[in-house]
């Protein structure tokens, strides 16, 4: 029995929504809000094929080619489809508003500052990296900026003076 469109479009955001981060394992793909859709199109040959569009954080992301095996392996365990292709978009930036809610607290309860909503400014002014980050492990916003060059180019390091974590942050983008 063949599954009902949206009970299959379901079990394929479910799916994702289990492939962890590779940067971060904390926070799933779709969470992260790196998965921008997906649509199924009919093959020349006969079935179907599954073409999920993935945006990465930023180009040149190392994880990239990570996620896409893990993806198109996932979804080939699935068998919602007879292929799967995993294509780069960049029809929109990612930003970091597209991290959900759950996504931020995922974030925040593994040791990262999630990152301002890029809507919001700090003392009245956009900025790429904030002096300023809520700290994950007690909350407070007695932070400093110690590097704004963290493990990979959308991360950056902070040290909270209160409970003298140092953590790191998303840059909002």
């Amino acid at each position: 029995m063949v599954a009902t469109a949206p009970a299959r479009e379901s079990a394929v955001w479910s799916a994702l929504a289990e492939i962890p981060d590779p940067e971060i394992p904390a926070i799933s793909l779709v969470d992260l809000g790196v998965i921008r859709g997906f649509g199924f199109a009919p093959l020349p040959a006969g079935g179907e094929r599954l073409t999920v569009e993935l945006m990465p954080t930023f180009v040149g992301c190392p994880a990239i080619e990570v996620m896409r095996q893990q993806i198109g392996e996932r979804l080939t365990e699935l068998g919602v489809a007879d292929d799967v292709a995993v294509e780069l978009t960049f029809a929109e930036p990612w930003t970091s508003d597209r991290i959900t809610p759950a996504g931020r607290e995922a974030l925040r309860s593994s040791g990262f500052a999630p990152p301002m909503t890029i809507g919001s400014t700090f003392s009245g002014e956009s900025l790429t990296v904030l002096p300023i980050a809520s700290c994950p492990y007690c909350a407070s916003r007695n932070t400093t900026l110690e590097n704004p060059f963290g493990p990979t180019l959308c991360r950056a390091i902070y040290h909270c003076a209160d409970c003298r974590q140092p953590f790191e942050a998303f840059k909002p983008v």
